[in-house]
């Protein structure tokens, strides 16, 4: 049996703090080689290890203020705005304010760390204060009392049974994107020279979903697809809502299956959409959440459209649309009138049967990765607490 001790994070790791340098100055930003990290980088990010985000600082960037250059496998925690962010430096980086990063010691390994602190979340972020918004400080998460074991090598065993599992949504996410940039050059090939003679509502209709009441809300049953769930390009079925099975009729026109595409109209993630994977659940659409009716069988219709949003064009003109007011919004209307290329029926229908085979495929990896990610997520705190000994496991 493994031993594990109560220790704080300071025990284990170094816990740093970022900064920013001036943004008034060009001269901290232009041409800078040095990864710069943001919880905004984090917000969209799906993997564990991060190399860059957005923007890059200089050398003269990072001596004008306190952020540090991290080390490899440092794992970064989001502290602010909001909290439980978690990714393991890929590179050296450094980060803005918004994080305590922790530099494992010797005696700690940096991928048990990161599940670590993912296992903990909820608690850390208990610790969090402030009114505007809350804030970790550093001193309190150098003091926050976690269990680890005292041997590295179950710590090790620990995070290649978790890691295993991520490595295999990530190779799924990297599958997916490839088949993805074969549907956008075919699309490019075929439509590129066209010029925008249609709309978004020429293709199909969009509207929001189901305005569920408040008192619906359960804590178990037919799931709800919410803002939330959206992620570019990926829809987390582990985020969802519930109502009462009473409910699918009364939705029913927001019920959604594979290959239906749905799009985020409010708030900071505004314009992001994703499509349905395939499931075995009745899923439903909240208020908020656009849905494109592609008919009966979706799949069937999802390239041209898929690929038409994926157009920078067509996306900013999205997400600008719904610029102007203190809460970004954009309504279904909106988005059909939205300018685009509707080729010919025969040329439209030919694409849409060449890319579908790649649709199909990325929607069933999407299905594995909710269910490879629902089966992290159970073996996380039986790992994490000790409850599964993993000592005498094999590696």
């Amino acid at each position: 049996m493994a031993e594990w001790i109560e220790c704080k994070i300071s025990d284990i790791g170094t816990v740093i703090g970022g900064a920013t340098p001036s943004t008034k100055k060009p001269v901290n930003y232009e041409n800078g080689t040095i990864a710069w990290i943001t919880p905004k980088d984090l917000s969209t990010f799906t993997g564990r290890y991060i190399q860059r985000g957005e923007r890059n600082i200089t050398e003269i960037g990072l001596k004008s203020c306190s952020t540090q250059l991290l080390p490899k496998d440092t794992v970064l925690f989001s502290s602010r705005a909001p909290i439980g962010y978690v990714a393991i430096a890929a590179n050296d980086v450094c980060t803005n304010q918004g994080f305590k990063s922790v530099v494992p010691n010797e005696n700690t390994d940096p991928l048990f760390l990161y599940y670590l602190l993912k296992y903990n979340k909820d608690k850390i972020e208990g610790m969090g204060s402030g009114t505007t918004f809350k804030e970790v400080s550093g001193n309190t998460m150098k003091n926050i009392v976690v269990s680890v074991p005292t041997d590295k090598k179950v710590q090790e065993r620990i995070s290649s049974m978790l890691g295993s599992i991520d490595d295999k949504i990530e190779e799924n996410e990297r599958i997916n994107n490839n088949l993805l940039e074969q549907a956008l050059t075919l699309y490019s090939e075929q439509f590129a020279e066209l010029d925008k003679n249609g709309c978004i509502g020429d293709y199909c209709s969009v509207k929001s979903g189901f305005a569920f009441k408040s008192s619906w809300w359960t804590s178990s049953g037919v799931k709800v697809i919410k803002i939330a769930s959206i992620n570019q390009d990926n829809l987390n079925l582990l985020e969802c809502s519930y109502v009462d099975e009473d409910k699918i009729d009364k939705a029913k026109d927001f019920r959604v299956t594979a290959g239906d595409l749905l799009i985020a109209m409010t708030g900071a993630t505004i314009g992001k959409f994703a499509m349905v994977p395939y499931s075995s659940e009745t899923l439903l659409v909240n208020q908020r959440v656009g849905k494109f009716f592609l008919g009966d069988n979706p799949i069937e219709k999802l390239p041209f459209i898929y690929c038409t949003l994926k157009q920078p064009d067509v996306y900013n003109e999205v997400v600008n649309r719904g610029q102007g007011s203190a809460q970004p919004n954009i309504s279904a209307s909106d988005i059909m009138s939205i300018p685009c290329v509707i080729p010919p029926n025969e040329m439209l229908g030919a694409f849409n049967k060449t890319a579908q085979p790649l649709f199909d495929l990325i929607i069933s990896n999407q299905l594995e990765n909710q269910r490879l990610s629902a089966l992290r997520d159970a073996l996380l705190p039986k790992l994490m607490s000790g409850e599964l000994d993993v000592s005498d496991i094999d590696l």
